[in-house]
């Protein structure tokens, strides 16, 4: 009996091909959006939504409800049953079948007059939520900052000048931030500079996204140019198939 080859088809071709046409056609619907608002463009962007929210529910099923929910829960529920102590179960269980519940209630927004049911569930995450991120903010917003702060400014060399350019950017942009004191004098000349640093600082974080997001722009071109073309014949001596 012959082995398998790996390779599945569709109506003869292979779905390799067929996957990589559809790719293809929703990345040069995707970009259509640089000549203008169209049907094509919209029609690849509620798709894209489409797709990536419901990826997310299955990952979500599959790896959270079910393995952390649900099998925790269906274990050991016969014993009790059957020893008539269902009261056992609810205590056994209470660290899953709150969560569980709280979860159930989100759904409360598709019912009329019952949507504040959601408003619990909702105020129990936001509040774990800045529980959790407070403390981690502080940490790696403030006290790491403040840290980077506090290194040796001499010998100028071997990182002391570094250290010193850093203080003096850190003291004039909150120079610049500081308007309990009129900015006349010292103050004036510290936010002018800190306004110089400020400007360096995002400009910086422009090109980084700018840079990022072109190198997104040339992985699709080369994804076109030497993976989707040498399928229809045309090959442009690039590192792709053909």
């Amino acid at each position: 009996m012959p082995e398998p080859s790996g390779i599945t088809e569709i109506l003869g071709i292979p779905t390799d091909i067929i996957g990589l046409w559809v790719a293809a056609l929703l990345t040069l619907a995707i970009y259509s959006f640089l000549y203008g608002d169209n049907p094509v463009y919209k029609f690849a962007e509620h798709l894209f939504v489409g797709v990536s929210a419901a990826y997310g529910a299955a990952i979500v099923y599959h790896q959270a409800l079910v393995p952390k929910l649900v099998q925790p829960l269906s274990a050991g529920l016969i014993q009790p049953l059957l020893a008539g102590n269902p009261a056992a179960i609810v205590w056994s269980k209470a660290t899953l079948l709150i969560p569980g519940m709280l979860g159930l209630l989100i759904f409360g927004r598709f019912f009329r007059g019952y949507q504040w049911l959601s408003r619990w569930p909702i105020a129990f995450v936001m509040g774990l939520g800045a529980g959790l991120s407070i403390p981690r903010s502080i940490q790696s917003l403030i006290l790491e900052q403040m840290h980077g702060t506090m290194q040796p400014v001499w010998p100028l060399t071997g990182g002391g000048f570094d250290n010193l350019l850093l203080i003096v950017g850190v003291v004039c942009t909150l120079a610049y931030f500081y308007f309990s004191l009129p900015h006349r004098g010292v103050m004036r000349w510290l936010s002018r500079i800190g306004i110089w640093f400020l400007m360096i600082g995002f400009g910086a974080g422009f090109g980084n996204t700018v840079m990022a997001r072109i190198s997104l722009l040339i992985g699709r071109i080369e994804f076109l140019l030497y993976e989707w073309l040498p399928t229809i014949g045309i090959h442009l001596g690039g590192p792709g198939i053909g």
